[in-house]
């Protein structure tokens, strides 16, 4: 099935199943069409807590907005993606990352006729659960509450969008729709399969509001997951290249890479480095989306049911890359590994604030009263493994600048992240 087929028509025009009444305003004006296989929001399974529909956006526009003004998308700004905030400021941050997720995301989700603001929603929301100091400050909370069922930054987000917020009158949380949650715990494919053990934090929500945890997720779900490894590939490409961690003669070794490269040196041999390296990350992230494009398109023709449920329901994922991109992208990001992420100097920023995080964890679960008011009376309560979550939960909500300040309060010497 090509992109420029006719696909069946979706007019949408209602809130979610939780309501029947149509839209007014500007939010009843034609949306366009969509793919059979996209998410109807007319068969939306709702909020979990009911609520009035808006008289101007729809449902999944309203749960992007709501992730955009929460709180902690805004402490992504000063999280990790792979250089701490402070070592310079062109490298992206957790924010800046889920920005460009959702850019790459939404565009996939136009090209292939589906929801947008369900897509964009589940890639903005993807990395709410992130500590401080990225994969560094997750491996040190996931060893830190072991014995309480760890910590995955996933099902942090899930408690982020479902628990930790509170902003409303009403309720904690979010409360966003089912669709959105859905996509957020299961964007990676179904939990639980090959054995994994499911974090307990999902399970704990699951039991309440069952997301379907053995199924796939919506298209869109799937999009907004693709469209974080085009752009964490791209971008790594570009942080790394800046913090000197390898040259353009180093990522020329990998095929994928200089294909651009050499592109590039026919047609402008005297271009200079910063273009240079713009130029490569664009038409990787072309390369890339187009791939997924057509691998995608083979896979929707292939489903036994070209609809919503259909792609839950498939054996196999259907947002994908082709098997020869596959191939080029794993060497690729074993490049990016031992180049960039396995780095002496990142490595050794990265031990040094896994420290902070395990210290930090340890003094305010062995002393409750160095947490602020507002976390100190649920820290003292009778169950331990309560208390350690409730130690994680705070300290996740961490920016990088926060937990090395608080590190200094708390403490006589803090490492020097640089």
């Amino acid at each position: 099935m090509s992109i420029d087929e006719p696909a069946e028509k979706v007019v949408l025009q209602q809130e979610t199943a939780t309501s029947t009444a149509p839209l007014k305003g500007a939010a009843s004006a034609f949306y366009g069409e969509l793919a059979p296989y996209a998410q109807d929001e007319r068969l939306s399974r709702g909020r979990r807590i009911a609520e009035e529909p808006s008289q101007t956006r729809r449902p999944y526009a309203r749960d992007r907005d709501r992730i955009l003004h929460s709180t902690a998308f805004r402490r992504l700004n000063h999280k990790t993606q792979v250089f701490i905030y402070h070592e310079g400021d062109h490298y992206r941050s957790r924010l800046t990352h889920s920005l460009e997720v959702s850019q790459i995301a939404r565009s996939i989700a136009r090209a292939l006729r589906v929801d947008e603001d369900l897509t964009e929603a589940v890639a903005l929301a993807h990395d709410l659960g992130h500590p401080p100091f990225g994969h560094a400050g997750e491996r040190a909370l996931d060893a830190a509450i072991a014995d309480a069922g760890g910590f995955d930054h996933n099902a942090q987000s899930l408690r982020v969008v479902t628990k930790l917020e509170r902003i409303y009158a009403d309720f904690d949380g979010l409360n966003l729709t089912w669709e959105t949650l859905e996509g957020l715990v299961k964007h990676n494919g179904p939990l639980g399969r090959q054995g994994k053990p499911i974090p307990e934090p999902i399970l704990d929500y699951c039991a309440m509001h069952d997301l379907e945890l053995d199924t796939y997720s919506s298209i869109e779900a799937q999009i907004a997951a693709l469209a974080d490894d085009i752009a964490y590939n791209a971008h790594d490409i570009d942080d790394g290249y800046r913090a000197d961690c390898f040259t353009f003669s180093d990522l020329a070794r990998i095929p994928l890479a200089r294909r651009y490269l050499d592109a590039l040196e026919a047609t402008y041999p005297d271009i200079d480095p910063a273009r240079r390296l713009y130029e490569v990350k664009r038409r990787l992230i072309t390369a890339m989306v187009d791939d997924l494009l057509q691998e995608t398109n083979r896979r929707i023709a292939a489903l036994p049911a070209q609809t919503a449920d259909g792609v839950r329901g498939a054996n196999r994922v259907t947002v994908a890359f082709s098997e020869a991109m596959q191939g080029e992208l794993k060497q690729l990001h074993a490049f990016l590994f031992e180049r960039v992420y396995r780095h002496p100097r990142v490595m050794r920023i990265m031990g040094a604030a896994e420290d902070i995080v395990v210290e930090l964890f340890h003094r305010y679960t062995n002393d409750p009263g160095a947490l602020p008011p507002e976390w100190r009376k649920a820290a003292r309560g009778d169950d331990p493994r309560a208390t350690v979550r409730h130690v994680a939960d705070f300290i996740a909500g961490q920016t990088d600048r926060y937990a090395i300040a608080e590190h200094r309060r708390l403490f006589d010497a803090t490492p020097n992240l640089r």
